[in-house]
């Protein structure tokens, strides 16, 4: 496919491919169709003849080429399978976009630091698992870490232990850096509430602001109810790319969460 997509890729050569698929034609027809010299006209068609794409006829004193359907159905196969698991994938990119958007507008809104102190998030989730196993996968570290980070990070330290002044750490990287978020945590009532804060970190250990998070979790009908209100404070001018993406990432966040729970349960 990669011979086929490369020998399509120059532009004569697509012309001349145009040309057969009408019908077969000489050299020297294609040559002065395409205005090409024939020795020019003559390696193309060897190119494309290489790759299957054209095959040769000579007869007598002249070589006649005609088109080959059989690659070009497998190369629109190939094609329309990635167009398929392209817009299957579409959501990724429309996350892109709302993201970029809300850098746009939060950039505008960071004239000052502290400019976003006091901005509330509130996420409500039913979740498809009891409580208890709820609450594992906040507080045991593994668990956490199976859906906490993006699936594409590699996870170096995650963990909220459940007690008072317990750590509170998400640390993991990718080829493009590291990045650390480190708190405490302030209540933990098993399986039912739990209060931690997070200061997002930059390279040197400094805040790019602080999230305060307040998780209550309540039985309800077919698994739990999770409430998750998350307060900012500490802005730095230098938060706007985080803080445009809480919104979006956190949904995220808790859809791995819930795709968590439920492919455990299955």
């Amino acid at each position: 496919m990669e011979q086929i997509a490369a020998a399509l890729g120059d532009g004569a050569r697509w012309r001349i491919v145009e040309l057969l698929a009408e019908r077969p034609r000489s050299v020297g027809e294609l040559a002065e169709l395409t205005g090409l010299r024939q020795p020019q006209t003559t390696k193309h068609l060897q190119t494309l003849a290489r790759v299957g794409l054209v095959t040769v006829f000579p007869l007598g004193q002249r070589r006649v080429y005609a088109v080959e359907a059989a690659q070009l159905k497998e190369f629109e196969d190939r094609l329309r399978a990635l167009i398929a698991i392209i817009e299957a994938n579409e959501g990724g990119r429309d996350v892109l976009t709302r993201y970029q958007s809300a850098i746009g507008e939060e950039t505008a809104a960071a004239d000052r630091d502290r400019w976003a102190d006091g901005r509330v998030f509130s996420f409500d989730r039913l979740l498809a698992a009891p409580r208890n196993e709820v609450w594992w996968h906040w507080t045991e570290p593994a668990l956490l870490a199976s859906w906490w980070a993006p699936p594409s990070m590699t996870v170096t330290d995650c963990v909220i232990e459940p007690w008072a002044g317990g750590r509170a750490v998400l640390d993991y990287r990718d080829a493009e850096g590291r990045y650390r978020s480190a708190g405490k945590v302030h209540a933990a009532t098993e399986p039912e509430h739990l209060e931690f804060d997070l200061s997002v970190l930059d390279a040197k250990g400094d805040d790019f602001f602080i999230g305060h998070y307040d998780l209550k979790f309540s039985e309800a009908p077919g698994g739990t109810r999770l409430r998750l209100d998350l307060r900012i404070t500490e802005t730095t001018v230098e938060a706007v790319p985080f803080i445009a993406g809480i919104e979006t990432g956190w949904g995220q966040v808790l859809d791995n969460l819930a795709t968590r729970l439920t492919q455990e349960k299955d």
